[in-house]
């Protein structure tokens, strides 16, 4: 089911299947922001990574000594989410644990996804809730995808000297990192850049990053605030890139154990409530 939300300058979709933004569209002139989605490309639009972010090690959690199988990017972005709050501008979908969730990750939790239109902005605020008895380990990302074109350029809030991490054939990070921006602001989307996958980037000083489309005629600014990890994708040469703020990121090739020892992970004591946003805002 596709929910609408409205007001008098934008309209937004979005998908019960994955809690997923399909659109998020100005009125005046029907400029379309998200990826449209073509399976021959990429069947994605804007996933709701959850339980994990990325690549586990042999698909395999390990928890309080049990093995659990767990497909890349976790099983949210392909639930059925269910309504938990709608008005015409506000929309908040749901997914709950259950029987079949507990036999592959054994925790109690809700996880809402929530977009509202406000002004000339959408946020997207994701909510984890702790309701299993005792604590709770857990990954979660977001992953938009913008229409853009090659040779568009993404741009850091701040000058930014950072390297990329890198992932393999088989979406494990590699040892190695790769310098890609020295005290500066720009990344240019090439269809170079993204055919060893995505730029995995943290220790990143920018709130926000700005997509400046010329031939499009466009820029947009995509703000997240503080994140541990930031992925910049796209399949090499498709015409959009992901702007995917992650509180998690995919295993490299160590073994660590239990999930409480993996890289990136996020820990809610017993009801406890963990909360991220975002926003995508387009600029005139």
């Amino acid at each position: 089911m596709f929910y609408k939300l409205e007001n008098d300058r934008f309209t937004a979709e979005i998908n019960s299947t994955g809690a997923e933004l399909h659109s998020f569209r100005k009125k005046a002139d029907g400029t379309e922001y998200i990826w449209y989605g073509k399976p021959e490309i990429w069947y994605g639009q804007a996933p709701i990574l959850f339980p994990v972010v990325g690549q586990v090690k042999n698909d395999t959690l390990s928890i309080d000594g049990r093995d659990y199988f767990m497909p890349k990017h976790g099983f949210a972005r392909k639930k059925e989410f269910e309504l938990k709050e709608k008005s015409g501008t506000k929309v908040v979908l749901s997914l709950k644990s259950s029987e079949e969730t507990l036999r592959q990750y054994p925790y109690g939790f809700e996880l809402l996804v929530g977009y509202e239109l406000d002004g000339d902005k959408i946020k997207a605020t994701h909510t984890v809730i702790n309701k299993t008895e005792g604590e709770m380990y857990f990954s979660l990302g977001a992953h938009p995808g913008f229409n853009c074109e090659i040779g568009d350029t993404v741009r850091f809030e701040k000058p930014e000297t950072l390297c990329t991490e890198r992932i393999s054939s088989d979406n494990l990070i590699v040892p190695e990192k790769f310098p890609l921006l020295d005290n500066e602001c720009d990344i240019t989307v090439t269809k170079e850049i993204f055919e060893p996958d995505a730029l995995i980037l943290s220790d990143i000083k920018s709130g926000s990053v700005t997509i400046i489309s010329p031939g499009l005629k466009r820029k947009i600014k995509v703000t997240f605030g503080k994140i541990p990890f930031l992925g910049i994708w796209a399949k090499p040469g498709a015409p959009y890139v992901c702007i995917e703020p992650w509180f998690g990121v995919n295993d490299g090739r160590e073994d660590y154990g239990d999930i409480r020892n993996k890289r990136g992970i996020q820990r809610l004591e017993k009801g406890g409530v963990f909360e991220f946003c975002w926003s995508a805002q387009p600029i005139e």
